[in-house]
């Protein structure tokens, strides 16, 4: 199919609901596969008020339709004001948009409702309005085509990682760690069909909860709370009998598993096994930790064919220090090299907005998207739909 070279902003906006991360990505196509070059990123924090009622709104158990509706149109106006301040930063000329959207609610596996079974998903922020006020088409609503084909509609990032990362003698192992943890699995010399992807578990979500109701805090930056705590080994040890721990991939996570009902329960527990409140952190960050080593241990370790592997670590949890100390503890003995995207040409707070420009070029060009490897579809499918200008 003949293409041509675009240039195109991706959005994305994760789990933890921080904020807006924007790539400027020039994709062309070469010998027969897409190219990318990094242009610029940015990084815009929502306003206090915008995200508290984000956080309001993930799994709530009751939220009316008008506010669903005014979140809808007020994420579509900060994703507005995202691209339009990347581009006075950095005089770019853009010809398509790619917007992840704000994930409110995903369930990846079927489910009763009204009679009848099914998953479903929805990643909000009016594509329209960002389409209007930016004078620029909008591809978005990436995860619906591949749940409608049997996937589960995540994780759409393995194509980037495939592109970006897929090396003749070398594993690849791309891990995000942003409000859940997910990675992707590239063995040496492998095809897009072998790539293997699945969500971990938590990554920041349960550290961000508990570093929020004892410290106050956003975060524990740099994992610096965490660093004077003592990790409750039992409490770990329970902790990772979670079913979902032990699921096989195709899997995928969110606030449904991870959010604000098991941080109180996770924390509650660790205070009956301890006063001191950074050894609740402490375990938690251990936990990000442990799921995802245990991950590649048990699914795919067994694929790397005694390859070297470069392990290759993104997003926020790549910034904190104590996290990544107790993930080289438990990775380097089974092989792994860690590193970092930016070790690669991608920082690590671009990495996601990336994903999603090189996924909008290919919905604008109306190639299949998803790995159904790595989601579980019956088969490959043009991914998101796109509103013009």
């Amino acid at each position: 199919m003949k293409t041509k070279p675009m240039t195109v902003a991706g959005i994305m906006s994760g789990t933890s609901a921080d904020g807006v991360d924007v790539a400027l990505v020039r994709i062309e196509r070469r010998a027969g596969r897409p190219a990318l070059t990094l242009l610029a990123h940015e990084g815009f924090p929502y306003p206090a008020a915008l995200r508290r009622s984000v956080l309001g709104a993930m799994n709530a158990a009751s939220i009316s339709t008008a506010e669903l509706a005014r979140l809808n149109w007020r994420l579509g106006i900060a994703y507005s004001d995202a691209v339009r301040g990347t581009l006075q930063k950095h005089r770019v000329n853009v010809d398509l948009i790619g917007c992840h959207g704000q994930t409110l609610y995903h369930q990846g596996r079927p489910a009763a409702y009204a009679g009848r079974s099914f998953g479903c998903t929805w990643q909000a922020g009016e594509a329209s309005v960002l389409a209007q006020e930016m004078g620029i088409p909008v591809a978005s609503n990436f995860r619906p085509a591949d749940m409608a084909a049997g996937g589960q509609g995540a994780p759409l990032v393995p194509l980037l990682d495939y592109v970006l990362f897929a090396d003749r003698k070398r594993g690849r192992v791309l891990q995000n760690i942003g409000g859940i943890a997910n990675l992707t699995a590239v063995p040496a010399g492998a095809g897009a069909n072998a790539v293997v992807a699945f969500d971990t578990g938590p990554g920041n979500m349960v550290i961000d909860a508990l570093a929020q109701e004892l410290f106050g805090k956003k975060l524990d930056r740099n994992g610096e709370i965490a660093a004077r705590g003592v990790v409750l080994e039992n409490v770990l040890r329970a902790e990772m009998r979670n079913k979902y721990f032990a699921a096989k991939p195709p899997r995928t996570a969110g606030r449904e598993q991870f959010g604000r009902a098991y941080a109180a329960k996770f924390l509650a527990i660790c205070k009956r096994a301890s006063s001191k409140p950074e050894d609740a952190l402490a375990t938690a960050t251990a936990l990000t930790a442990e799921s995802i080593a245990r991950s590649y241990k048990q699914f795919v370790s067994p694929l790397m064919r005694d390859a070297p592997v470069d392990y290759v670590v993104s997003g926020g949890g790549a910034r904190n220090a104590t996290l990544m100390a107790m993930l080289s503890t438990r990775l380097e003995p089974l092989g792994c090299e860690l590193a970092a995207s930016g070790d690669f040409g991608m920082p690590v707070e671009a990495k996601e907005a990336a994903a999603f420009a090189l996924l909008a070029w290919y919905t604008w060009h109306r190639i299949p998207a998803n790995l159904p490897a790595a989601t579980g579809a019956k088969r490959a499918v043009v991914l998101g739909q796109v509103t013009y200008v």
